[in-house]
């Protein structure tokens, strides 16, 4: 085997490991991870269960041709269709195991990371957080994974994912072959925060390129990415640095990790349910943060996950900000005022 087909057969991949040109092996998230890792920004320490893996687990699937002809019929005019369609893909991938190479391979690179850390088990799809795509959030996420046995079937579980109904009718509307899209599973230390949220280099609701928007919240990030809490959200201007607005939510509860594993609500006292979450100081260096990915990215606003831990920022997830009305381009020398309407928001 040469070494190029060595390399592209190759089951896992470290953060570190990961390029630019390794989307179609570790996807979206796997991409952007590795990206981060060797620009140093404080990434929680990973791997990727590469796309390699995922077509081992498919390739063992009885009548695959017939599941995915199913799927490729389908048009997205029937939600029923759709999830009968899905559901029968899920039932007959939960009936596999995963195969035994992969299995060794996912189980080394595990010890080589640290066994003894609870873990994150991320899907990362060949076709997510992309510049022209919306498919976050369509796969499964699995926190404090402790074990092989729950490391091995929160991989497996995340696989099947890629065909939730919601991920289902998505690509069936959209478009997109159920056969070209793969999922590469992303595990990496799940750091058990004080704080998190998420960061938008640019503010979604106004479009601003220059005020960082901050939404937070106590305990891991769940909560807050599912909607299940009303979040904190703190404004901040980029160029000087000024807290623009600091409006406490009405947090009820925070997610977090149980020594067993798996996660459980706690409910929060009245007296931090309204409290500040981050101070001006941390929404700051925040802001700082953003300016650093915003330009590793081209200048592309951001959309990042992030926490706080031990008053250490850690950074679990950057992508582009795919509902901003896009900024024309104008000549270098034209220094004049311009005024920009968009139309979708009008």
């Amino acid at each position: 085997m040469s070494l190029e087909a060595a390399e592209a057969s190759r089951l896992t991949l470290t953060f570190a490991e990961v390029t630019a040109d390794d989307l179609p092996r570790v996807g979206g998230k796997g991409t952007n991870l590795g990206a981060l890792t060797r620009a140093g920004v404080s990434v929680p320490p990973g791997f990727c269960v590469t796309t390699r893996a995922f077509d081992r687990f498919i390739a063992a699937l009885p009548d695959r041709g017939v599941h995915f002809a199913r799927l490729d019929g389908l048009d997205g005019s029937s939600v029923d269709v759709a999830r009968t369609a899905a559901e029968s893909m899920r039932s007959a991938l939960d009936a596999l195991v995963v195969p035994e190479d992969v299995a060794r391979a996912i189980v080394s690179a595990w010890h080589a990371l640290g066994s003894e850390h609870a873990l994150a088990v991320r899907s990362s799809a060949t076709a997510e957080d992309l510049p022209g795509a919306s498919f976050a959030g369509q796969q499964d996420t699995y926190l404090n994974v402790r074990g092989e046995a729950a490391l091995l079937d929160a991989v497996r579980r995340c696989w099947i994912s890629l065909f939730t109904d919601r991920a289902v009718l998505y690509r069936a509307r959209g478009g997109f072959g159920h056969r070209t899209i793969q999922l590469a599973v992303v595990v990496q230390w799940m750091i058990e925060p004080n704080v998190s949220g998420i960061l938008f280099t640019a503010d979604p609701i106004s479009g601003h390129r220059h005020i960082a928007s901050i939404d937070a919240g106590f305990g891991l990030g769940e909560a807050l990415v599912s909607g299940l809490i009303s979040a904190d959200l703190y404004r901040v201007d980029r160029r000087s640095g000024e807290v623009l607005l600091a409006r406490p939510g009405n947090k009820e509860f925070a997610i977090r990790g149980v020594p067993a594993g798996g996660t459980r609500r706690e409910t929060l006292p009245d007296s931090q349910r309204r409290a500040r979450a981050l101070n001006d100081e941390q929404v700051r260096a925040l802001a700082g943060i953003a300016d650093r990915i915003e330009a590793l990215y081209g200048g592309v606003p951001q959309d990042i996950e992030w926490c706080i831990a031990d008053g250490a920022i850690y950074v679990v997830q950057a992508r582009p900000i795919t509902s901003l009305f896009p900024v024309p381009q104008t000549p270098g020398e034209d220094t004049g005022l311009r005024v920009f309407l968009s139309f979708g928001h009008l």
